[in-house]
C-alpha cells in the first residue's frame, strides 16, 4: 500500500513537473500568423520545415482550419491555434453542433498536431453582427465542453480582440471595456476565460496609430514619452500602453488575474504612396525590437516580469488579399522563404531557404547580374516599384527630366534602372530583386548610351 502512494505521489508530482513546463514554454512563444491568401504561396509541409528547421517560432495561428496544414505540423512540436469561421458561431452554441465540429477539425489531429488553442471567430466584437456577438459567449462554453466529452483537456479556448472594444485606452491605467458590453459580454467571457485558465486574446496594433508626431513613440525608438497622471507612469511606447488599456480594463471588472495573449501585432514594409508609417526599416524595427522584448519577459508597467505569448502578422505577404498595398505587405518572409527583412525570427542569422529544406540560401554565382522587370508586368505595379525603391534611398534623379537615364521616358525603363539600383546596394541577394514577384536577375547589361547601370 505504502509503494502504491508513493508512485502516485511520483505520479503527481511529474505530471506537476510537465504541466509547469508547458505552461513555462508556451508563455515564452514567438509565433505567427500563418495566413494563406496567395496564389504563390509554398505547400505546408514545406512551411512547417522550414519553420522547424530555420527559425525561432515555435508556435503559429491559422485562420481556419486547414487540414492540410494541420496535417503538416503534425510531430514538429510546434503548437498550433486554429480559428472558428465567424459564421459558424451561432451554430456552435449548440452542444451537438460543437461535439460535431471538434470530432472533424480537432479529435482526428490532436494531439500529434499540438493544437493548442481554439479562438471564436475573429475581432467579433468590431463587426456589429448581433448573432455574432450574443453567441460568442455561449458558443465558447459550448466548444469547451464539446472538447472535454471527446476527452481533450489541453485545448483552450478563447477568441481574438481589437483595441476597439475599450472605450477609454488614454491614459492606460483609465483603460475600460465599451460601455454595455462590459457587463453583459466581456463580465461572463473573462469568468469563462478563468474558470478555464485560458487567456484574453487582444490585438494591438501601433501601425494603426501611427502619426509622424507620435512615430518614435509607436516604432519603439527614443522619445519623451507619454505621461499617465494618475499611476505617474512614463509610458515610452504605444505597445505597453495598449496592453496595460487592456489590462485596467479587465482589472476594473475584477479579472485582472487571467493572462493575456498577443494573437497578432506587426507592421507592414510597403503601403501606398504617401503613407510615411510603411517602410522595410520601420518594420524590421518594430517587429525585431517586439521578439527581444518578447524573449526578455520584461512585461509592462502595470504588467511587470510578465511574458506573453505573441504572433507576429504575418509569415508570408499574400497577394490576394483585397484592400490598400500594406495589406498584402505584412510578411516577414516572400514564398520563397527569403526575408523580406531581419526581425530576429531566422536562427544563426540564416537567411532562409528557397527550398524550405533547412539549408541556408545558396550564394550568388560568378558573374554579374542585373535586375530588371519581367515581361507583362503592369505599369502600375512597376510605378509602384519606383516609388518603393526611391523611399528606400535610391538616388533617382538620372530618371528625372535632364537625367542619364530618363529617355526613354516610360515607366518600365525607369523601372528598370531602379530596381537594379536597389538590388546592387542591398546586398545583390535575388529576393532584393523580387519586388513582389515583378523583377528577375540576367546576365545581359541593361544599360544604354549615358545611361549606365551599376
Amino acid at each position: 500500500m505504502v509503494a502504491k502512494t508513493n508512485f502516485s505521489h511520483h505520479r503527481r508530482l511529474l505530471l506537476l513537473v510537465s504541466t509547469l513546463l508547458h505552461l513555462f514554454t508556451t508563455t515564452i512563444a514567438i509565433g505567427v500568423n500563418y495566413g494563406t491568401q496567395g496564389n504563390n504561396l509554398p505547400p505546408p509541409s514545406q512551411v512547417a520545415n522550414f519553420i522547424k528547421t530555420q527559425t525561432i517560432i515555435d508556435s503559429i495561428k491559422i485562420f481556419d482550419t486547414n487540414h492540410d496544414i494541420l496535417n503538416a505540423f503534425a510531430n514538429t512540436g510546434i503548437t498550433v491555434t486554429v480559428t472558428v469561421g465567424n459564421g459558424d458561431i451561432p451554430s456552435l452554441a449548440n452542444l451537438n453542433s460543437a461535439r460535431g465540429w471538434v470530432a472533424a477539425n480537432i479529435a482526428p489531429f490532436h494531439p500529434q498536431t499540438r493544437i493548442n488553442r481554439i479562438v471564436v471567430g475573429n475581432e467579433i466584437m468590431a463587426t456589429a453582427n448581433k448573432p455574432w456577438i450574443s453567441n460568442l459567449v455561449p458558443a465558447m462554453r459550448t466548444i469547451h465542453k464539446a472538447l472535454l466529452l471527446a476527452g481533450i483537456r489541453n485545448v483552450q479556448v478563447t477568441t481574438p480582440h481589437s483595441l476597439g472594444i475599450l472605450s477609454i485606452s488614454e491614459p492606460p491605467s483609465a483603460g475600460q471595456f465599451r460601455r454595455g458590453f462590459d457587463r453583459a459580454i466581456f463580465a461572463p467571457m473573462l469568468q469563462f476565460l478563468r474558470e478555464t485558465k485560458s487567456p484574453f486574446m487582444v490585438n494591438p496594433y501601433p501601425y494603426f496609430g501611427y502619426s509622424p508626431k507620435m512615430a518614435n513613440y509607436a516604432l519603439f525608438k527614443r522619445n519623451r514619452g507619454v505621461h499617465d497622471r494618475y499611476t505617474g507612469i512614463t509610458y515610452t511606447n504605444m505597445y505597453d500602453a495598449m496592453l496595460d488599456a487592456t489590462y485596467s480594463a479587465m482589472r476594473k471588472l475584477g479579472y485582472g488575474d487571467v493572462g493575456i495573449v498577443v494573437g497578432e501585432t506587426g507592421w507592414p514594409s510597403v503601403c501606398d504612396p504617401g503613407q510615411p508609417a510603411c517602410s522595410m526599416e520601420n518594420a524590421a524595427w518594430f517587429n525585431g525590437n517586439l521578439v527581444r522584448r518578447s524573449r526578455q519577459g520584461k512585461g509592462t508597467p502595470l504588467m511587470p516580469n510578465r511574458r506573453f505569448e505573441t504572433y507576429l502578422f504575418s509569415l508570408f505577404n499574400e497577394n490576394l488579399k483585397p484592400g490598400p498595398t500594406a495589406e498584402r505587405n505584412w510578411g516577414l518572409f516572400r514564398p520563397d522563404f527569403s526575408p523580406i527583412y531581419d526581425a530576429g525570427i531566422l536562427r544563426n542569422g540564416q537567411r532562409g531557404s528557397g527550398r524550405g529544406g533547412g539549408r541556408q540560401r545558396p550564394r550568388p554565382t560568378p558573374g554579374k547580374q542585373w535586375c530588371v522587370p519581367k515581361p507583362g508586368v503592369s505599369d502600375q505595379a512597376l510605378q509602384a516599384n519606383i516609388d518603393y525603391a526611391c523611399s528606400q534611398g535610391v538616388d533617382c534623379k538620372p530618371i528625372q527630366p535632364g537625367g542619364a537615364c530618363f529617355d526613354p521616358n516610360n515607366v518600365r525603363s525607369h523601372a528598370s534602372y531602379v530596381m537594379n539600383f536597389f538590388y546592387q546596394t542591398h546586398g545583390r541577394q535575388a529576393f532584393n530583386c523580387d519586388f513582389s514577384n515583378t523583377g528577375v536577375l540576367t546576365a545581359v547589361n541593361p544599360g544604354h548610351g549615358t545611361c549606365r547601370f551599376v
